[in-house]
């Protein structure tokens, strides 16, 4: 059977797991305070070159984080299995550190400061994770995980908001300070992570060892599966580019629906949809066959992309409000990008034996996705589109959803007749 009851573990294993996939989902939901509290500033509507400060800022940043991914092809490819947690903690404190400097110095230079904010935590999802792949348990714990990427964003904003009405903590001060409250949890959380027990021996029958990736590993993996890779791109690549956008600029679509003065609506619209991805997600853990769940993990992010589409042309054409709409386009969002940051490869190495490890393909995909992210929010700026964000997010939408369907589809024929090869190969041999 390839759906069963989930495979048995001991007492001591399941604690394991709950404890792990908790401090995991802890430990990035920190990483986020130091990255988007920033974007709930307006910064008095500063304007450079034409261009609002606050998008300078999270251009830069987002520029930042789009080039440490290209680097972490390599690096987080390459990591090896101790010394993870300092690496982490020395990241994270600089990031901090440019946040402190981002106070100081006038505009337009915060820009360097958050490009170098962006840089360094842009490794932070690769190494966590490398404690989590590779478990019979990873699709529980990555999804928990995973899922602080949409609670996270509006936790740590509603932080921020929260310091700036309740303490009168100036915009400059705001991203720095809600770091402060973050760093002694966030490095308890990296030590607790390297603490935590390797994947033992069922594991690795079942999901494959977990191991760095030479150079002439990771070319002759690409030389394998070039077509599918690309297809998978094209999809990761648009579902950045929207998930981003909104996640950015979340602030500003919600003033311009009429919900800025209610700073909670961040973390209540995101809850929702964290527990809907989470519940998703975790359903994944029963399916024991690798194949089908990634042919699943496909089907999500299919139906992530037409949610998505959907409800943005019930928004355009009026006949959605703006509110059950940011739900809506939120959680399509996730059900795809998700999946790709905590089953997707996670079930893809299983299935076809490959030694290596999920960060570098995350690494891969996100590279490419936060180019694209940047090169989008820039041209909105550079060529004056005359439209606000809910204008001009909808109808993004829309028709990257299109085009991600395509992506999506043709990944999803690709890997499966690569399989079905591979076992006529197998029994042929």
């Amino acid at each position: 059977m390839s759906i069963s009851a989930a495979p048995s573990y001991s007492r001591k294993q399941a604690g394991t797991s709950v404890t792990l996939a908790l401090v995991a989902f802890l430990a990035y939901t920190s990483v986020y305070a130091y990255r988007k509290p920033f974007t709930v500033a307006t910064y008095d509507n500063l304007v450079f070159a034409g261009i609002k400060y606050q998008t300078l800022l999270i251009i830069c940043q987002g520029l930042g984080y789009m080039l440490s991914k290209f680097f972490g092809i390599r690096f987080i490819a390459e990591l090896g299995r101790y010394g993870r947690w300092k690496t982490g903690t020395v990241l994270i404190g600089v990031a901090w550190l440019s946040l402190g400097v981002f106070a100081l110095i006038p505009a337009p230079w915060g820009v360097c400061c958050l490009f170098i904010n962006g840089f360094v935590l842009g490794f932070m999802w690769g190494i966590v994770f490398s404690y989590v792949e590779g478990r019979r348990s990873t699709d529980f714990i990555g999804a928990i995980m995973a899922v602080s990427f949409i609670f996270a964003g509006g936790f740590t904003r509603s932080v921020a908001l929260w310091l700036r009405d309740t303490w009168q903590v100036g915009e400059q001060w705001l991203a720095f300070v809600t770091g402060c409250l973050f760093v002694l949890p966030l490095a308890a959380l990296m030590y607790l992570l390297e603490k935590t027990p390797a994947p033992d021996e069922n594991d690795v029958l079942e999901r494959t060892r977990r191991q760095p990736m030479t150079g002439k590993e990771r070319r002759i993996f690409l030389q394998r599966f070039g077509s599918g890779i690309i297809a998978v791109t094209i999809g990761y690549l648009f579902l950045t580019i929207m998930r981003d956008v909104r996640d950015n600029f979340m602030v500003n679509i919600f003033s311009e629906l009429g919900y800025g003065s209610k700073p909670a609506i961040f973390t209540q619209t995101e809850t929702v949809i964290s527990l809907v991805i989470l519940l998703v997600m975790g359903l994944l853990v029963f399916i024991r066959k690798n194949i089908r769940a990634l042919k699943l993990v496909h089907a999500v992010v299919i139906a992530g992309f037409l949610l998505a589409g959907l409800s943005s042309v019930l928004f355009i054409t009026g006949s959605m409000n703006g509110l059950l709409w940011m739900q809506l386009v939120g959680l399509g969002l996730y059900m795809g990008y998700i999946p790709f940051n905590c089953i997707f490869f996670e079930r893809l190495i299983a299935a076809f034996k490959i030694t290596g490890n999920v960060g570098f393909l995350i690494y891969v995909v996100d590279a490419w996705g936060y180019l694209g992210s940047s090169a989008v929010m820039l041209s909105k700026e550079v060529f004056r589109l005359q439209l606000t964000w809910t204008q001009f997010y909808p109808i993004s939408v829309v028709l990257f959803s299109i085009t991600g369907l395509l992506g999506t589809g043709y990944s999803w024929f690709y890997f499966s007749r690569n399989y079905k090869q591979q076992i006529e190969n197998n029994k042929a041999a």
